[in-house]
């Protein structure tokens, strides 16, 4: 096996002819993603764009080391997640975050619980108290002891950016963040993602169908025929988004 070249340290995703092929009902390949070439620095903030099965959500999940590619190399956070095992991919994923469209909190564990869980699971010194920091962070101090059926959507998603950007990820990744939420509360979380962005330098990477959060990241791709395809601020706009929500 060659020695893969080393990645510049500004470089925090980085693929190489990208493939995932999956076998469908009938125990067909079904290829989902292929030749995808990406390159994702330290800060950037992108979206990913598709149509519903374009395979978003599956991209997001070989980026984040959370599946295994068929084809082709990842490197997250200079680390070579195609030559990994399960438990060094593991490893490396304790630097990554997510965020859900469906939240993903525990139902019976309180804000200031779900977001201290992975942090005490993963060792975290004063976890408690960095905990309810970020929950302050997010405008939630004074709903650290409620349960997720007594916070409203938007509240939730708070708690989950906050259990996210908790553990100091080098990537957040959010999968349609704002697709369980009304407008007015998506622009709040919009802002949120945003300013943590700025203000921890975290990478963030985001599948959504959302223009205006779209047209906010640096670089936007379309995900269409199984390719990745870069586009400029002049190709995306409102009536293309709509035929590629």
């Amino acid at each position: 096996m060659n020695t893969p070249e080393p990645l510049a340290s500004t470089v925090v995703i980085k693929t190489v002819n990208l493939g995932r092929t999956l076998m469908d009902t009938e125990q067909q390949p079904l290829t989902i993603l292929q030749g995808i070439n990406l390159q994702i620095n330290a800060g950037d903030s992108v979206a990913i764009l598709g149509s519903s099965g374009a395979g978003k959500s599956t991209l997001l999940g070989l980026l984040a080391g959370l599946d295994q590619a068929s084809t082709g190399e990842i490197y997250l956070n200079q680390q070579p997640l195609t030559q990994l095992n399960e438990e060094q991919r593991a490893q490396v994923r304790q630097k990554v975050g997510f965020v859900f469209q469906s939240f993903q909190l525990l139902g019976h564990l309180t804000a200031l619980d779900n977001v201290m869980l992975p942090l005490e699971l993963a060792g975290a010194k004063d976890y408690r108290k960095k905990a309810q920091n970020w929950l302050e962070r997010v405008g939630l101090g004074h709903r650290i002891k409620h349960y997720p059926n007594q916070l409203s959507g938007g509240e939730q998603q708070r708690v989950a950016i906050a259990r996210a950007f908790a553990g100091e990820p080098v990537v957040l990744f959010a999968d349609e963040p704002t697709g369980n939420l009304d407008q007015k509360t998506g622009q709040t979380i919009i802002d949120l993602l945003f300013k943590l962005n700025r203000d921890q330098g975290t990478t963030l990477v985001l599948v959504t169908h959302d223009l205006e959060l779209a047209q906010r990241c640096q670089q936007r791709y379309l995900l269409q025929d199984q390719q990745l395809i870069l586009q400029t601020p002049a190709a995306v706009n409102p009536v293309n988004a709509e035929a590629t929500p």
